[in-house]
């Protein structure tokens, strides 16, 4: 599915988040807390968004995903870009300093065992950031934001790209835990910390946590 949709995944997406997508992974690398220049992982890194906000940031990023097309369609200029999946990263333990990842915790068939390769890969004192959706608290912003998903997205997915991935993508929060059951993942998986925070009103979230 992933393959199918990259050719057109930047583009809807910034149709879809009304450019909105950018600022949320900026504010994502900032909550990261990280020293320049630090080695970070992209997992998941889809077509290199993060990968580019952490280069243009003076980080070190290496993307990795699942998804070959993703990797195909990826422009992100000098940035190694490695074919792997995220529950058994082809890298050395305890060598990089952090972690990001975007809107992909609720693909990810087994969540706890990701987060444990990212507990086993980060150095002691890195740090993680995990950009994901949410739905917000206050109930206009969350009719309007369901309204938004669950039927305008997969119509904008319709027209720009491929129907059945756009309808896959609002019905996925559905795999997505808990906020408080996540955080309990990290803490459990080695994070000390581990902290939500909320961007935009609620409708996207970002987890944080610091290797012990």
């Amino acid at each position: 599915m992933f393959d199918a949709i990259a050719p057109r995944y930047d583009a809807v997406n910034k149709v879809m988040t009304f450019g909105l997508d950018v600022w949320w992974r900026r504010r994502t690398v900032g909550l990261l807390g990280l020293p320049v220049p630090s080695v970070v992982l992209d997992v998941a890194c889809g077509t290199g968004d993060f990968v580019r906000v952490l280069a243009k940031s003076a980080h070190r990023p290496i993307g990795l995903d699942l998804s070959a097309g993703m990797l195909a369609n990826a422009k992100v200029g000098r940035a190694p870009l490695v074919l792997s999946d995220a529950a058994c990263m082809p890298v050395r333990s305890c060598s990089v300093d952090g972690a990001v990842s975007g809107f992909a915790l609720r693909n990810f068939a087994d969540l706890p065992t990701v987060l444990a390769e990212l507990a086993r890969v980060v150095r002691p004192g890195g740090r993680i950031a995990l950009l994901e959706v949410s739905e917000p608290a206050q109930p206009v912003l969350q009719a309007g934001y369901r309204i938004w998903f669950n039927k305008v997205v997969p119509r904008i997915g319709q027209l720009l790209s491929d129907p059945a991935a756009y309808r896959y993508l609002p019905q996925s929060v559905a795999y997505l835990p808990a906020p408080e059951e996540m955080l309990a993942m990290l803490t459990d998986a080695g994070f000390g910390d581990a902290t939500r925070h909320l961007l935009s009103g609620g409708i996207v979230q970002v987890l944080t946590g610091t290797r012990r």
